[in-house]
């Protein structure tokens, strides 16, 4: 269709605000858990809902995304992150500390803030993945990661922002506020362009013929292999800054734009590696990397070289790169008759999986101290490269890796829904 680059635009503006909220919360954390009297476990159970509502907004979606259309859910993530913001800024503060954050008016706002930009986040990546995959149906797993080069784009983006307004002493609520620019731009874009319909609706591919889908044993496979590169990758990320001043002394934030820099170059070039390695393959080299990553960063202790930290980040950064966009891009290349339901599935159980590992590593950073919980959480990646291996090694058994085509490889048509 004549607009998908408009499209693909505003996927990536959109999902550029979903990852400034992940970068910019990092970083207000210390200042937030102050204003409020938090502990760092309250404050991770306070982001949890971030992430339950995400996994809850992206099943819901699947379900969705084919009645109500693509173009009227991505408009209402865009009034979700306004909202969720407004709430932060408007949450009273407790005196002192606070034994259930349920308990006061401001924390459970806060909550309540952080919820709704959860369910934005799930209905964001709810609608953009099956809508990149059905403007770009011969190249999924290339357009893929090039749109989510731009998540870990978004946490430069907001990192960088969030560091410069530190060094002017600028408020917590001020790096908060930025989160409004790019949900404005891209609501504004949303509403002015026509949309598709998803690719399996295109195809006439029936409802329950795309529910059966998600019964196949390697799709089951999957799913529980996306709890544990999900929890890899965003569990550390969403503590990084504070993890790793605690760890370094220096700067946290620093450290995440950092390997966030690394993932935004290296997923545009994602269509040669996974041409080269095969996804089954680039995952399995992706665990190594990330489980030696995790393991030496847990082992740096306070006055460790600049140089070795950045080391260290440098390799974790470098392994957890390829995982989401490759994970959406198998689900959407092996089953395309599950349609936005399976990709949505996958989605969600990535957020689910960071739900219940952010107040674990909140705890295990508190009690053990930052290294042990980086190196608790290396565990993950290293149980994968067995099963991401065996995934590599049966699939060259059959002759190597092809994605399974619908009956026609054009375009879908606009439906303007």
């Amino acid at each position: 269709m004549k607009n998908r680059h408009s499209l693909f635009v505003a996927s990536c503006i959109s999902l550029i605000t979903t990852s400034m909220v992940f970068a910019i919360r990092g970083d207000i954390e210390p200042a937030l858990s102050a204003a409020f009297h938090l502990t760092k476990e309250q404050m991770g159970a306070i982001w949890s809902p971030a992430f339950w509502a995400f996994t809850i907004a992206i099943f819901i979606c699947g379900a969705l995304v084919d009645v109500l259309g693509m173009k009227k859910l991505h408009a209402l993530s865009s009034i979700g992150y306004i909202v969720g913001v407004l709430m932060v800024f408007l949450a009273p503060r407790p005196d002192g500390p606070v034994d259930n954050i349920f308990g006061h008016p401001g924390t459970l706002m806060l909550y309540g803030g952080f919820m709704i930009m959860g369910l934005s986040q799930g209905i964001v990546e709810g609608v953009i993945n099956p809508l990149v995959a059905s403007l770009y149906n011969t190249e999924k797993t290339h357009k893929l990661n090039v749109l989510h080069a731009w998540w870990p784009g978004g946490m430069v983006i907001g990192g960088l922002l969030a560091f410069a307004l530190t060094q002017v002493n600028a408020s917590w609520q001020i790096k908060l506020g930025l989160i409004l620019i790019p949900a404005a731009i891209y609501l504004v874009m949303s509403l002015t362009q026509p949309y598709p319909q998803t690719e399996r609706v295109a195809q006439n591919v029936p409802t329950g013929e795309m529910w059966r889908q998600a019964l196949n044993p390697l799709f089951l496979v999957l799913f529980v292999c996306m709890w544990l590169t999900a929890a890899s990758e965003l569990g550390p990320d969403q503590w990084f800054p504070s993890i790793m001043k605690s760890l370094t002394g220096l700067e946290g934030i620093l450290f995440l734009v950092y390997t966030a820099g690394l993932m935004f170059v290296l997923r545009f070039f994602a269509g040669p590696v996974v041409h080269r390695l095969s996804p089954f393959g680039l995952l399995a080299g992706c665990s190594v990397l990330t489980a030696a990553g995790l393991y030496w960063l847990g082992s740096l202790k306070e006055g460790s070289p600049a140089i070795m930290a950045f080391a260290a980040a440098t390799v974790f950064g470098i392994g957890k790169t390829y995982y989401w966009p490759t994970m959406l891009g198998i689900t959407a290349e092996q089953f395309p008759r599950g349609g936005a339901l399976l990709m949505n599935l996958m989605g969600g159980a990535g957020m689910l999986a960071v739900a219940v590992a952010l107040p674990w590593i909140g705890k295990m950073f508190e009690n053990a101290g930052a290294g042990a919980a980086m190196q608790y959480v290396a565990i993950l990646p290293a149980i994968l490269i067995v099963v991401f291996g065996g995934l590599y090694a049966y699939f060259q058994s059959r002759g190597g890796y092809q994605a399974v085509r619908l009956a026609t490889d054009e375009p879908v048509p606009a439906a303007d829904l």
